[in-house]
């Protein structure tokens, strides 16, 4: 098969190459020029605007975007449908919020294109071990598109399928992404428990790697955490500062909304907020109101 992808960052350009390897037809969009060139030099085909890749495909035409969630992708849809045919596809796989996904399938519906939304994990790591596909959309349009999902997928028949309409696939990452907040909060804050026990003299990098056969802890995101303290032991030089991309979030929200508790997923996400305030005033609070009601002692900003 063939299709068009846009927006060549890492994913976008990982995924690129490991359809071209797989015996697609890729016609790469960016609006860099050097990520292009990048993929044009692993054998895709290449483009500067998005008019010029879609006149490159081939009726009915699949253009795979790998932008930014939210005002990127209407934008992007926007300056692409223009360009598109009835019967064409569109097929998000980036982190969406789901509701955005099944407005715009609706809008694209009516004008007789079809929208596909692909929840994408594996990041960096998925040229070579494969991407985990959570698709959301017409289950005779994700029928035709399969051999593209097949390709990226780690197996033909595994790590990826058609999760239910449109919206379903990017809600299913949504929560994917939430789960994966809490369980790296678990590992940190075990870590940080073995690391504050000194005189046990403890080893992190060699428990971590004893959890990695036959725990029942084991998993990829410990392989990782492995990976990083052999690299670096102490993380000297990294900051405390722990970014959230918007899934946790909404993940949190939909619990809310439904009455489904989610104290773990929460408390994840309480952990990162907290981590990215540079003036913690509740804290500050906090020890403000003992030392009015129990004249306990207050720490001033210098000993922090």
């Amino acid at each position: 098969m063939e299709l068009g992808m846009v927006g060549l960052g890492k994913m976008g350009a990982y995924m690129t190459e490991r359809l071209v390897r797989g015996g697609h037809r890729v016609v790469g969009y960016d609006r860099d020029a050097v990520v292009v060139k990048r993929v044009t030099d692993k054998g895709a085909a290449g483009a500067d605007s998005l008019e010029k890749m879609v006149a490159e495909l081939k009726t009915p035409r699949t253009v795979w975007l790998m932008v930014p969630a939210g005002a990127p992708v209407d934008q992007t849809i926007d300056l692409l449908t223009p360009h598109l045919a009835p019967g064409d596809t569109i097929i998000d796989g980036g982190n969406s919020y789901y509701r955005d996904t099944v407005r715009r399938a609706a809008a694209l519906t009516a004008k007789k294109l079809n929208y596909v939304d692909c929840g994408t994990s594996g990041g960096v790591w998925g040229l070579t071990e494969g991407y985990s596909m959570m698709v959301g959309g017409d289950a005779d349009v994700v029928k035709r598109l399969a051999p593209i999902f097949q390709t990226l997928a780690p197996g033909p028949e595994k790590g990826w399928g058609r999760v239910g309409p449109s919206g379903s696939g990017h809600y299913v990452k949504m929560v994917h992404n939430g789960i994966e907040y809490g369980i790296m909060q678990a590992y940190a804050e075990g870590l940080d428990i073995l690391r504050h026990k000194k005189e046990f003299g403890l080893d992190l990098l060699q428990i971590s790697h004893i959890w990695q056969y036959g725990s029942v802890i084991r998993s990829w995101l410990l392989d990782l955490t492995a990976d990083a303290l052999e690299k670096n032991p102490t993380l000297e030089g990294v900051g405390g500062y722990v970014t959230d991309s918007g899934e946790g979030r909404w993940t949190a929200i939909e619990g809310i909304e439904m009455g489904v508790p989610v104290p773990t997923l929460i408390g994840a996400l309480d952990a990162r907020f907290r981590s990215q305030d540079p003036e913690p005033f509740a804290n500050k609070l906090l020890a403000m109101m003992r030392h009015e009601f129990g004249g306990h002692a207050v720490k001033s900003a210098s000993n922090d």
